[in-house]
């Protein structure tokens, strides 16, 4: 492949320069999007394997958390320091820990990993999406929007049906089968990697930043506690030491996390100013309540299919194909009719609706 050509330095880029750098992004986001599907029908064999069920929600939780939390870092620094090394940080640190992940031996070492694999991924998103607003005008990223939709649309259906494929076999090449489901990452990786670090040569302009490493600590003090007792509460007691303990310094965490954001300002991992804004405050909190009973059912309907209803990995991955169809086709129209008719007020109302009636019925 013949290296690309230099960006211009006083105009912008071809279509043929932005599609170079696009194809190098997309491999990135395609690993992050990959792996948000294709755990969740595996989990259970994992779990099993592992000897940890109990615990298997650690493995999603960890990612999450992770994720969450250094998305917006990746976002300060790489304004400061340069997009490219960090989305190459990105990449390596989501491939070590996908490595990792997939010769744990227990769901607490699993756990830690996806932790680590969290890290990356949260800059997988957030720079290729950075770096699109980098390199393509307002006006022309629709142009672009298929590209992205092609990434999603292909995770979406093949993250699930491999996982449950993966699960379901015994050994591949003298390994457990549900080990390549961290595995797979590896050499699509290095690919990112290699074609990352040819393709993505764009100019950087330094922006200062204070950077809310205060806020991020904050916010992991106030989760995880909470997350260990909903874990550990019913075992526990709700009422019992440990889990008070764990109450407190979740809202000793929650507050320092506020009066962090509070003090560090226009630099904070979320500026507090947003929620005078009631379209964002209420969209936040529409957000959060939709956003646990989809995700929690995203997460739960593999595991209901194969302890429930006895199916196999395999059959878990093609029963959820209707629910990941569907998410991605509305996906697309509603964004289709919300950018031509300018109406979206209309469109969570009815996708809430829609997820409430789904999830009653699947019983």
């Amino acid at each position: 492949m013949s290296a690309p050509a230099a960006p211009p330095a006083d105009g912008p880029l071809s279509h043929r320069q932005i599609l170079t750098i696009f194809g190098g992004l997309m491999i990135g986001m395609f690993l992050a999007a990959l792996d948000q599907t294709i755990v969740s029908t595996a989990i259970r064999t994992i779990a099993d394997d592992l000897h940890g069920l109990s615990l298997q929600a650690w493995a999603t939780t960890a990612y999450l958390i992770t994720a969450t939390i250094s998305t917006p870092l990746y976002g300060k620094l790489s304004d400061i320091y340069g997009r490219k090394p960090f989305f190459l940080a990105a990449i390596s640190i989501f491939v070590v820990g996908s490595a990792a992940s997939a010769f744990a031996t227990s769901m607490y070492q699993l756990a830690a990993f996806r932790g680590l694999q969290g890290l990356g991924a949260g800059g997988l998103f957030s720079l290729a999406l950075t770096i699109i607003g980098d390199v393509v005008a307002p006006r022309e990223r629709a142009r672009y929007q298929g590209y992205f939709v092609a990434v999603f649309g292909t995770s979406s259906v093949l993250g699930p049906v491999a996982g449950g494929f993966f699960a379901g076999q015994p050994e591949i090449l003298g390994i457990a089968g549900w080990r390549w489901v961290f595995l797979v990452n590896v050499p699509l990786g290095i690919v990112a990697l290699a074609v990352v670090s040819r393709v993505l040569n764009i100019p950087h302009t330094r922006r200062e930043h204070r950077i809310d490493w205060p806020g991020a600590l904050a916010l992991a003090v106030g989760l995880v506690p909470l997350l260990i007792v909903a874990e550990q509460g019913r075992a526990w007691g709700w009422g019992s030491p440990p889990a008070l303990a764990c109450y407190a310094l979740g809202l000793v965490g929650i507050v320092a996390f506020l009066l962090a954001e509070r003090h560090i300002g226009e630099d904070a991992l979320l500026p507090l100013r947003f929620f005078r804004n009631g379209v964002f405050g209420w969209g936040s909190l529409a957000g959060f309540v939709v956003g646990t009973g989809m995700f929690g059912a995203l997460a739960l309907l593999p595991l209901y299919l194969q302890i429930v209803k006895g199916s196999s990995p395999t059959q878990a991955g093609l029963q959820t194909l209707p629910l990941v169809l569907g998410i991605m086709s509305m996906s697309v129209l509603s964004g289709q009719l919300i950018s031509r008719t300018g109406r979206y007020k209309v469109w969570p109302v009815i996708g809430t609706s829609l997820m409430i009636a789904g999830i009653g019925r699947c019983r």
